[in-house]
């Protein structure tokens, strides 16, 4: 493993001083603070109304506020739960009931925003689908969540037909989302029926259940094609509570600016929650431009906003600016902001407040820099246990006893989160991809933890800061990139001896994918990219590729995978033949030292 990086007192341990300092700063906030608690509480006894009850009772105590912001468009929370009352009696009255799932295909928008919490309101599910997913993977996403409908934005319509041959549901939902597309002819306009439908509460609202599915997310998981996530409306209520109110804490009239995707957690449950439970506002973009992300935070008159790392990375990397300060922003909240870039990047732009966060999609608990320590992933009250873990399987190692080890204090192991009946594991629509996330008998028999697939390493007072993906999944570009779907996009082109991991790059977040491809000729770089860029989403085409004679395996025929992770893609490491993708059009080229060079000092930036 690598140095531990610095952390709160600048040797990669979370010291009591800086817990207590937090206290003490956060003392003006103690209004927000005991709000938190107290949404907290409720949740755990079960008390707490449902998100659309938390939008129609903001609504109702400030009716005036703005609620929503998106590119010229303002809303008020009582214009904004009257739009989706609009629509959540149009849903109805066109066949939604409750326990429906409604996939999503849409980009950012505030009318999808406007849908996710209308079919919150009737105890439907919203299934939040990539808009740049096609083909196979936009089939399997549709099928994983069981979708009954699925409502299609203009700038997506196009992909209906790769879901035609097997959809078999009623005829879509159309939104005029981006595109200039106009309602096909068979699909129900949503819009156009909203218009006409009452703007009153739906008496369904009040009967939805803290533990009723609110939508999935899509997460590739550890292995395979995308699994759809369950997110409850307890978990959304307790990302209110634990990282906005306790965490962010954002002012009502405050402003929270978020780029990031809605099929994304950082979005829809993360931003959304942190700004309705203040009743400040969310301004949301279409999609992220690190160039005009100031000018757009400035736009909206934002005081906080929502990042991923590499977002971060991305705007510390543009020129500097004398405008560089010149906005309202205080706060921001995210996961993924690597100690090497910390601090330089809450001084050159001013920040008060970086909350850091640690959570998976399908986990059962988060941690949250609820302390505004530096340097960390934050903290977390509930069990969990760093332990040590085989990086070739990347299962947790078992002792003589078959009990798992904890990692030595202040180590780096693979972190595991206890299943309890206050931090239940809501898993994925597939139960059997949710009870292989799960160790049983981990420590005693009968217990249950669920495997998060992360190598962390302990801070102390029970902070962590997060290390790197475990296993086949990897990050690169915010998004995790599962290897066995690169390697099916390979052997449809012909590469039928594969596999693919993740390399660290210098000056980059995450890792970029590598393809080791067993061919004894010289690939046609430009037709094999070309390939993969019409199979997968941009993000999960290899940056790499290494040409070797065999592909090692385990005994149970499973590539081994670390010497090839741990070699990377540095020329003066590896013997084997290497290419890159600079250039889409151009293709795969080989791999030079004096590319790698250039790379290394940050000249070429991938």
């Amino acid at each position: 493993m690598s140095k531990a990086p610095r952390g709160g007192s600048g040797d990669g341990r979370v010291h009591l001083r800086d817990i207590l300092r937090g206290v003490v700063r956060g003392i003006p906030e103690t209004a927000g603070t005991l709000r938190g608690l107290r949404t907290l509480l409720k949740v755990r006894l079960g008390t707490q109304p449902s998100v659309g009850a938390v939008l129609e009772a903001t609504a109702a105590n400030r009716p005036d506020a703005p609620a929503l912001l998106f590119e010229d468009g303002r809303w008020s929370y009582a214009e904004l739960n009257a739009w989706v009352n609009r629509l959540a009696h149009a849903l109805h009255g066109a066949g939604v009931k409750r326990g429906d799932i409604v996939a999503l295909l849409m980009e950012n928008h505030a009318a999808t925003l406007a849908c996710v919490a209308a079919l919150a309101k009737l105890g439907a599910i919203a299934g939040m689908l990539n808009p740049n997913l096609r083909g196979d993977a936009l089939r399997h996403s549709v099928r994983a969540m069981k979708a009954t409908h699925v409502a299609i934005a203009g700038e997506c319509v196009e992909a209906f037909a790769d879901l035609a041959p097997d959809w078999s549901g009623p005829a879509p939902f159309w939104l005029p989302g981006h595109g200039p597309v106009a309602c096909p002819a068979g699909w129900t306009d949503l819009e156009a029926l909203a218009a006409h439908s009452a703007s009153g509460n739906p008496a369904s609202t009040g009967s939805v259940e803290l533990s009723s599915p609110l939508f999935y997310i899509l997460t590739s998981g550890t292995t395979g094609m995308p699994k759809a996530s369950v997110m409850t409306h307890r978990r959304w209520l307790s990302s209110m509570a634990g990282m906005g109110q306790l965490g962010l804490r954002l002012k009502p009239g405050g402003v929270l600016y978020c780029a990031l995707p809605l099929y994304h957690n950082n979005a829809l449950t993360v931003s959304w929650s942190a700004a309705m439970g203040t009743g400040a506002a969310l301004a949301l973009d279409r999609k992220f431009s690190a160039s005009r992300f100031w000018d757009r935070a400035r736009h909206y008159d934002a005081t906080a906003f929502a990042y991923i790392g590499e977002l971060c990375r991305y705007l510390l990397a543009q020129p500097p600016s004398e405008r560089d300060r010149a906005h309202r922003v205080t706060a921001c909240i995210g996961n993924g902001l690597r100690p090497d870039i910390w601090q330089a990047f809450k001084a050159r732009f001013g920040l008060e407040r970086i909350c850091e966060f640690y959570g998976a999609s399908e986990g059962n608990m988060v941690f949250v820099n609820a302390f505004n320590v530096d340097e960390t992933a934050g903290y977390c009250p509930y069990p969990f246990k760093v332990v040590e873990c085989d990086l070739d399987s990347a299962q947790p190692r078992r002792n003589a006893k078959r009990r798992l080890v904890e990692a030595a204090r202040g180590g780096t192991g693979l972190l595991i989160t206890e299943v309890t009946d206050g931090a239940p594991f809501d898993g994925y629509t597939d139960a059997k991809a949710g009870e292989s996330k799960l160790i049983r008998d981990a420590f005693k028999p009968g217990d249950c933890w669920f495997n998060t697939g992360d190598l962390v390493r302990q801070q102390g007072w029970r902070h962590i800061q997060f290390v790197d993906r475990l296993g086949d999944t990897f990050r690169w570009k915010g998004e995790n990139v599962a290897t066995t779907e690169v390697e099916a996009a390979l052997r449809a082109a012909g590469i039928e001896d594969c596999t693919v991991y993740g390399v660290a790059v210098p000056g980059a977040d995450g890792r970029a994918g590598c393809a080791a491809i067993c061919s004894e000729r010289e690939p046609d770089g430009a037709a094999l990219a070309a390939h993969l860029a019409g199979q997968l989403p941009a993000y999960a085409v290899p940056l790499f590729l290494r040409r070797v004679a065999a592909i090692e395996t385990t005994g149970t025929f499973k590539a081994r995978k670390q010497s090839l992770r741990d070699e990377g893609a540095d020329p003066a490491r590896v013997k084997d033949p290497l290419y890159i993708l600079l250039d889409r059009a151009r293709g795969y080229e080989p791999l030079t030292a004096a590319i790698w060079s250039r790379i290394q000092q940050g000249d070429l930036r991938l």
